[in-house]
C-alpha cells in the first residue's frame, strides 16, 4: 500500500502498481462473476473485466428489452453469459449487484435465495446496505459483503479503461465471512479498471456519494449554472454570451486547468483581473451555500433522500416521468444554446 498526504490526513491508497491484474487473475482464477445489471454501471464494469481475461456472466431482466439487447450487442450470448437475475446469481460466486437502488430492493429476495455460503456480494454503493431498514436488503451472515464504488460514470469507467488512464474507486468491506474478502475486493477493483482504490466504509460511500450528486458534482452544478445564465440573460446578454461565460469557458477550459493541477494552477493561470474577483468572491458563496449542505447532509443521513428516490424510482411510471423531466433541461433555452455552441466546435464543424 502506498502511503499518501491528503492535506495532512495520511491514508493508505492501493495502486494497480502494487496489486497487479496478474494478482487479480490469481485471486479470482476459480470464482464464477455474474453482473447483474446491464444499465449504468453494468456494461462498464462487466466488459473491462471481460477485456482484462476474467469470464464474466450477466444477469438482467429479460422483460427490459433495451437492456437485454445491449447485452447482446456487446457480445454476450443468452442461455450461455446471458441469464436471467436469477440464474446468473444461481451460478455465480461473486455477484455484482450492479440493478439501480430500486432494482435491487425489488429483485433482494430472488438474489438472497442463490447466495451459498463463502459467496461474495458486491456493491458499488453503499445504498441498500445502509439503509437496510427501507430496502429489506440484509445479507445473510455466512457472506462476503463487499464493496468497490468508481468515482465516476459508467461511461467514464470504460472510456478510461479504452484510454489507459484507469479510474480511481474507493472500497469497503461490510461482512468477512471468509477471511478473504479484502484481496476478493481490492482483486475486483484491479479487475473493472480501478487505477487507486481508497479506503472507505458503506456508510461514508452513500453518504458522501449521495451529498456530492446533489451538490457540487450535479445538482448544486446546474443549479448554479441556470442561475448566472438567467441574470445575464436578464441584464441583455445574449443566449451565446451568457452560455460561453456560463458553461462553455468552464467546462473547455477551466475545469481542465482545476484538474491538471489544482484549483490554485487555475487562479494562477488566469488574468489578474479575474483571479482578484474569484478571490474576492469565493468566500462570499461558500458561505451562501452552507445552510443548504448542511441541510442536504442531514436529509442524506436520516434517510429522506433514499425514501425520495425508492418511491420515484419504484414507480411504474417512472421513466415516463424522468423523461419528462430530462426534457425541460433539455429544451431550455440555456441548453438549446449549448447545442448550437457545441456544433461550433472545431472538432464537430469537421464532421459536417
Amino acid at each position: 500500500m502506498a502511503k499518501i498526504d491528503f492535506g495532512g490526513v495520511v491514508e493508505e491508497v492501493i495502486t494497480s502498481e502494487e496489486f497487479t491484474l496478474e494478482k487479480a487473475r490469481k485471486v479470482l482464477a476459480n470464482e464464477t462473476i455474474a453482473v447483474l445489471g446491464y444499465g449504468v454501471q453494468g456494461p462498464a464494469q462487466a466488459l473491462n473485466m471481460r477485456d482484462n481475461g476474467f469470464p464474466v456472466i450477466i444477469g438482467q431482466l429479460e422483460s427490459d428489452k433495451v437492456y437485454w439487447d445491449k447485452a447482446i450487442a456487446d457480445g454476450f450470448v443468452p442461455g450461455k453469459t446471458l441469464f436471467s437475475i436469477e440464474e446468473a446469481a444461481k451460478r455465480a460466486t461473486v455477484i455484482q449487484y450492479l440493478l439501480s437502488d430500486a432494482g435491487q430492493m425489488n429483485t433482494w429476495n430472488q438474489v438472497k435465495k442463490c447466495l451459498n455460503p463463502g459467496d461474495a456480494l458486491y456493491f458499488s454503493h453503499g445504498f441498500s446496505i445502509v439503509y437496510k431498514d427501507q430496502t429489506k436488503v440484509i445479507p445473510p451472515d455466512n457472506v462476503d459483503v463487499i464493496l468497490v464504488a468508481p468515482k465516476g460514470s459508467g461511461r467514464n469507467v470504460r472510456l478510461n479503461f479504452l484510454d489507459g488512464s484507469g479510474i480511481n474507486s474507493s472500497y469497503a468491506i461490510f461482512q468477512d465471512y471468509t477471511g478473504r474478502a479484502k484481496e476478493r475486493t481490492i482483486a475486483l477493483g484491479i479487475a473493472i479498471g480501478s487505477g487507486y482504490l481508497f479506503p472507505t466504509t458503506f456508510e461514508q460511500e452513500v453518504y458522501s456519494d449521495l451529498t456530492g450528486e446533489r451538490g457540487v458534482l450535479m445538482g448544486c452544478l446546474a443549479g448554479v449554472m441556470e442561475a448566472q445564465y438567467n441574470l445575464l440573460r436578464k441584464h441583455g446578454h445574449s443566449p451565446s454570451e451568457a452560455f460561453n461565460e456560463t458553461v462553455e469557458e468552464l467546462t473547455q477550459s477551466l475545469i481542465r486547468l482545476v484538474a491538471e493541477n489544482g484549483m490554485d494552477w487555475m487562479y494562477a493561470n488566469c488574468s489578474t483581473t479575474a483571479q482578484r474577483g474569484a478571490l474576492d468572491w469565493a468566500p462570499k458563496f461558500r458561505e451562501a451555500v452552507v445552510p443548504v449542505f448542511d441541510a442536504l447532509y442531514r436529509s442524506v443521513k436520516d434517510g429522506t433522500e433514499t425514501r425520495r428516490v425508492l418511491t420515484a424510482n419504484s414507480a411504474p411510471d417512472y421513466r415516463q416521468k424522468l423523461d419528462a423531466e430530462l426534457a425541460v433541461i433539455g429544451n431550455s433555452e440555456m441548453w438549446r444554446a449549448g447545442r448550437a455552441v457545441r456544433s461550433l466546435r472545431p472538432e464537430n464543424r469537421a464532421k459536417k
